[in-house]
């Protein structure tokens, strides 16, 4: 038995009518990382999303992540992942395997999906066309990137000859160092320089929260003037800090608007972007 009737889908087409209108021919970076990238259910249901969303002229760029893929390959060689301050220490030997992992495997991976879901995609590192250049963070870290500049052409000039750039979040220096870059950072940086109508970050939570132990406490709409009072407050703490200065980062660099939202939500992409509900926390001027 079908679940929906014709009439039903017509209605939700219509539906979403206003919000195809308000996207078509936008530009909506997406970050995509975390529970969302490991479960293939999910994971295929992004793509869906993605494609569905470039089909109706939607001009979206796709930055990744791959932190469990890159720990998973450091237990195969027996090295230990390190952190400090939430960032992984990055050592020569470290950098060229999270160099394989993101611009190889998980980047393919996902141009790969992308394809078989019906949309063209081409992938691409921070290094190619000097995208992300980078410098040392911090001598702690080893090969972790301080973004300074973002050569923006390659991404244009995918998107101007229809297709998906899929990004994956390793700069460079001058000299050809390779740098580990935070996904979060890159993604703010990237979407700036677009001047993207929107970003999305997808997370494990369901946004930002007022307890961040009760999902109903969720804000589902923060300026931001009351995002600092938050920080005061103590509402916006611990992993959470360094996301949201990524959504401050962003719109300080020309995005319209940031979602930060639960990947682990089938379809969470077409709800925020096609639904007068939408999902997680949408930051704004």
């Amino acid at each position: 038995m079908e679940m929906f009737s014709n009439a039903e889908r017509a209605h939700v087409l219509v539906q979403a009518l206003p919000y195809i209108k308000r996207y078509t021919g936008k530009i909506v970076v997406v970050k995509y990382g975390g529970n969302a990238m490991v479960n293939e259910t999910l994971k295929n249901q992004v793509m869906e999303d993605i494609v569905l969303l470039h089909l109706i002229g939607v001009k979206i760029v796709l930055v990744h992540g791959g932190g469990p893929e890159i720990n998973d390959l450091m237990a195969r060689v027996g090295k230990e992942p390190e952190f400090v301050d939430g960032l992984r220490v990055t050592d020569k030997e470290t950098i060229d395997i999270v160099q394989m992992v993101l611009a190889g495997k998980v980047n393919k991976t996902l141009v790969n999906l992308i394809e078989k879901q019906g949309g063209p995609a081409i992938g691409l590192s921070g290094m190619d066309g000097r995208l992300i250049e980078a410098k040392v963070k911090d001598e702690r870290l080893g090969y972790v990137g301080e973004v300074t500049k973002i050569n923006i052409r390659p991404v244009l000039d995918l998107l101007d000859n229809g297709y998906i750039p899929v990004i994956s979040t390793i700069g460079c220096d001058r000299e050809g160092n390779a740098y580990n870059i935070n996904g979060d950072t890159a993604a703010a940086h990237i979407a700036g320089a677009l001047n993207a109508e929107r970003l999305i970050m997808m997370t494990d939570i369901d946004g930002i929260l007022r307890d961040k132990n009760d999902p109903t406490t969720l804000i589902p709409e923060l300026t931001l003037q009351e995002a600092d009072q938050l920080y005061k407050d103590g509402v916006i703490s611990g992993g959470m800090i360094p996301k949201v200065d990524c959504c401050i980062t962003a719109i300080h660099a020309g995005v319209k608007n940031v979602v930060i939202m639960d990947g682990r939500v089938s379809h969470s992409i077409l709800m925020e972007l096609l639904t007068n509900e939408g999902a997680g926390t949408w930051l704004h001027e």
